[in-house]
């Protein structure tokens, strides 16, 4: 009787339909679409394909109409001191993605436990980032000033090390290392934000359960930490890598690509031919390349990142 009713009740219940969205609605949402989609071909787009075509020319400061001259421009990056810059840049972001990773990996990992202080401790460290790029470029170029100058070789002095007193800034070695050192002292503290946001995220009852199963804590890392931070690994070193393909700022402010442009980067090679010299062509090609590169080894590192999270 019950099942009757129940199939009477359902018989006189009006009959409810998914509601059906007009195609004049969809239609109109494009006029708001519109505006942003012309500014975006009119700012990026089209300047974009111009420069591509550009990059194809004999362009300068010192010509008054421009000529095909084929790949002629960007041959020349894989030839000479070219070749050695864009070498150069593929090891600072390297060097500074996998220093910027550790460093802010380690201060997460530190700075989410109870650690005294802690949230003075975050914002301390977090700070840097906020300043800019140029501000920090030359306070490091103060403090690896020659001797007599600068504050790394008074202390050095101070402590008597008086014999490792150089001049940090004027040697090709010495200077690239300090560069390494203001980005990932600069952003360390971004890495570790993103750390913590997903430290904060693991479940405590899976750390729990691994201590009781008699995991260490390399172990409890390794296994059940590490798996669950794969999204923040996959945004930290794709933001490192890529901050440290195109940096400038912190090379400008402290070597402006010196001594003897051991320190020049694909960036600063730009601002030289473009600004300095007036090889217009050339240096859009090197811009041109320098997408190139940030997007393939972008697309190659998301791919092995999400493989291994995939994996894990």
């Amino acid at each position: 009787m019950a099942t009757a009713l129940s199939n009477e009740v359902r018989r006189r219940a009006p009959e409810t339909r998914p509601p059906v969205r007009s195609r004049a609605v969809g239609r109109n949402l494009w006029w708001f679409v519109i505006p942003g989609l012309v500014l975006y071909l009119y700012v990026v787009i089209i300047p974009t394909a111009q420069g591509i075509y550009l990059s194809f020319t004999n362009w300068s400061a010192f010509t008054t109409s421009q000529r095909f001259v084929g790949m002629r421009n960007y041959e020349s990056i894989f030839e000479g001191a070219s070749a050695e810059i864009l070498v150069r840049t593929l090891i600072i972001a390297a060097a500074t993605m996998v220093i910027q990773n550790v460093l802010g990996l380690l201060l997460a990992l530190t700075l989410n436990t109870r650690v005294f202080a802690r949230n003075v401790l975050r914002t301390l460290i977090f700070a840097p980032v906020i300043v800019s790029p140029l501000v920090c470029g030359y306070l490091f170029k103060y403090l690896f000033a020659p001797p007599g100058i600068g504050a790394v070789n008074d202390i050095l002095d101070a402590l008597g090390l008086g014999r490792l007193q150089q001049d940090w800034l004027g040697q090709p070695d010495t200077a690239l290392t300090v560069v390494i050192m203001v980005v990932c002292w600069q952003f360390a503290g971004m890495s570790m934000v993103i750390y913590l946001a997903g430290l904060q995220g693991v479940p405590v009852e899976l750390l729990e359960a691994a201590s009781l199963d008699g995991a260490g804590a390399v172990r409890r890392f390794w296994y059940v930490i590490r798996p669950l931070l794969a999204p923040a690994f996959m945004i930290n070193m794709m933001m490192s890598l890529i901050g440290g393909l195109k940096i400038f700022d912190q090379i400008y402010s402290t070597t402006q690509g010196g001594p003897a442009g051991q320190t020049e980067t694909i960036s600063t090679t730009i601002y030289r031919l473009f600004s300095l010299q007036g090889d217009y062509a050339a240096s859009t090609a090197l811009a041109v390349a320098l997408t190139l590169i940030v997007a393939v080894l972008s697309l190659v590192q998301f791919s092995i990142l999400r493989r291994q999270k995939g994996t894990s």
